[in-house]
């Protein structure tokens, strides 16, 4: 809710704009995190269901529409957070620069770049174990699970401290 001042005021329009693609670019990045997330856990169960064909077709085809599912919030969240970052250059009147000249932008733009080459390499194993091809231990996938976590870790740390 806009504060009681803002409703009033010329800015109250500019403020909700912003806040509306705020708010869905939250909500897509949010979901695509979900299956960053998960989608690696169908590779360690992937590869601890060998030799149970109904299991893994089961997996498979939760793989891909699940990987599907994140191609899509990622491209969501993709053009709402463009329209954050640069939507001011083309709609000055209603949106701000809330970046400027800080860096902060740069490093989380990394590694979202770095998220999204991890959400592609899951995506590649997911194909792999489909042709039949083998994965990685479920160990290794068990390790390979945790990676997201830090890198959200940094993204959230940069959108929220802007430390340089």
């Amino acid at each position: 809710m806009m504060p009681p001042a803002a409703r009033g005021s010329d800015h109250w329009p500019v403020a909700m704009t912003y806040l509306l693609i705020k708010t869905l670019h939250l909500l897509f990045v949010i979901a695509w995190m979900a299956t960053v997330f998960y989608l690696p856990r169908i590779l360690v169960n992937l590869a601890e269901s060998a030799g149970e064909p109904a299991v893994q077709a089961r997996l498979q085809l939760m793989g891909r529409r699940l990987y599907m599912f994140g191609h899509n919030m990622f491209g969501l969240a993709f053009i709402f957070g463009v329209l954050l970052w640069q939507g001011w250059r083309v709609f000055p009147q209603a949106l701000p620069n809330v970046v400027g000249s800080l860096h902060w932008i740069d490093a989380k733009l990394t590694l979202v770049a770095v998220l999204l080459a991890y959400f592609t390499v899951c995506g590649r194993l997911l194909k792999r174990a489909a042709a039949g091809g083998a994965l990685p231990s479920s160990r290794a996938l068990r390790w390979f699970n945790e990676l997201p976590v830090l890198l959200l870790l940094g993204v959230i740390f940069l959108v929220l401290a802007k430390p340089f």
